[in-house]
């Protein structure tokens, strides 16, 4: 145990595992958590990266534009 003291009786063993038990499932918890907010900063993320994309597209659409413009005179 971590306080350094064994369960002598089955009661203080069920006891001592239920403890166990609850923080587990804490853990598990915050677990759970902490991946619903990496999951929404992944998806905020994804959408940057696709306004960076629409403007780059856009961007190199003009310039293709200008330079046809530019050959044809």
């Amino acid at each position: 145990m971590a306080n350094g003291k064994h369960p002598e009786t089955e009661g203080e063993h069920i006891v001592a595992l239920y403890g166990h038990i609850t923080g587990v499932k804490k853990d598990v918890d915050q677990i759970r958590c902490t991946q619903r907010y990496i999951h929404e900063d992944i998806e905020k993320l994804g959408g940057k990266v696709d306004k960076i994309y629409w403007v780059l597209l856009a961007t190199v659409g003009t310039v293709a534009m200008f330079l046809i413009e530019k050959f044809l005179r």
